[in-house]
């Protein structure tokens, strides 16, 4: 009864917002039911629409789930920008700042930004109470003025914090958005601690790793981790000159989105990290490619459930 009562919950939830109910239904095992944010595009990398419901199937370590919820839809999104201004991000500064400004202008009218800016320390560039904006103007001079390049770099702690901040906004859909070269050199969080956040999390995360090639501390390895257990893309632009079109391409690809939830066969809430995958089969569409997170955490866990190498 209590799960059922769970279920009927999160899908009026759902429904309500017409896309995922992270609050009601999230990866944890606060809720029993388990929403995937689920990209489907073509061998050109552009998103295939149209695709109904009984063509997709979800497993959970390999077993069948039955979704009970489903939606093709574009619904506005809570948006963090992760920016790296420590020193070795001097060279890419303006090109940034353009790059996030024409993505806030293909998005969702309704999205909503949270930009942060780290080094050894995150700050908040936007001076509202809330932080986020929804004006593409605001968020241009937020940065202009606050994006001082300097400082050592504590990536892995600025990821948790940006973690936690884009929970308090107004939409169920969340986005993160990194701007980094991944280097790390003074966090007390390591990466398979983040990493953890992360896939306990229901959090799609971007990268773009704008890379020194003299640098020593690049890690594109863990973004491109980062984005593969969330579903997000990673880019590693060879050029700031490209940086507006990676932002362009993200936009798009936020703004085309399939929505699943299902109630999981067997439910276990010890914390342990559950693989998950979704299947596609459309006879009709050839060379489908699918992205979704890798996995969900069944609870909040005393210790890290991610049994991973570490990317530094």
């Amino acid at each position: 009864m209590r799960a059922k009562i769970l279920l009927m919950m999160g899908l009026m939830a759902l429904a309500s917002a017409a896309i995922t109910a992270q609050r009601g239904a999230s990866f944890s095992a606060r809720s029993e039911l388990v929403v995937l944010d689920v990209a489907v595009t073509d061998g050109r990398g552009g998103f295939v629409s149209g695709i109904p419901a009984d063509a997709f199937r979800v497993l959970e370590e390999g077993r069948p789930q039955t979704v009970s919820f489903f939606a093709e839809q574009d619904t506005p999104a809570s948006i963090a920008l992760l920016i790296d201004a420590s020193g070795s991000m001097l060279v890419t500064r303006d090109r940034m700042i353009a790059g996030i400004t024409s993505l806030a202008e293909s998005s969702h009218p309704d999205d909503e930004f949270l930009p942060l800016v780290f080094n050894e320390r995150v700050r908040h560039v936007v001076p509202s109470e809330s932080h986020f904006t929804s004006d593409p103007k605001e968020l241009r001079e937020a940065l202009t003025n606050s994006l001082d390049v300097q400082g050592r770099t504590a990536f892995h702690d600025a990821l948790a914090e940006a973690l936690e901040g884009i929970t308090h906004g107004q939409h169920e859909r969340r986005v993160l958005i990194v701007l980094s070269d991944g280097g790390d050199n003074a966090s007390h969080l390591t990466f398979n601690e983040v990493l953890q956040k992360v896939q306990a999390s229901n959090v799609v995360i971007y990268t773009i790793a704008l890379l020194d090639p003299l640098s020593l501390e690049r890690n594109p390895k863990g973004l491109r981790r980062l984005a593969e257990v969330t579903g997000g893309l990673a880019f590693e632009p060879r050029s700031v000159s490209v940086v507006g079109k990676v932002f362009r391409s993200i936009a798009a690809d936020i703004r085309s989105r399939y929505t699943l939830a299902y109630e999981p066969a067997e439910s276990q809430s010890d914390g342990r990290l559950k693989r998950v995958s979704v299947l596609v089969h459309a006879p009709d569409r050839k060379g489908l490619k699918v992205r979704t997170r890798t996995g969900y955490v069944a609870a909040a866990p005393a210790t890290p459930a991610v049994d991973d190498e570490d990317s530094r």
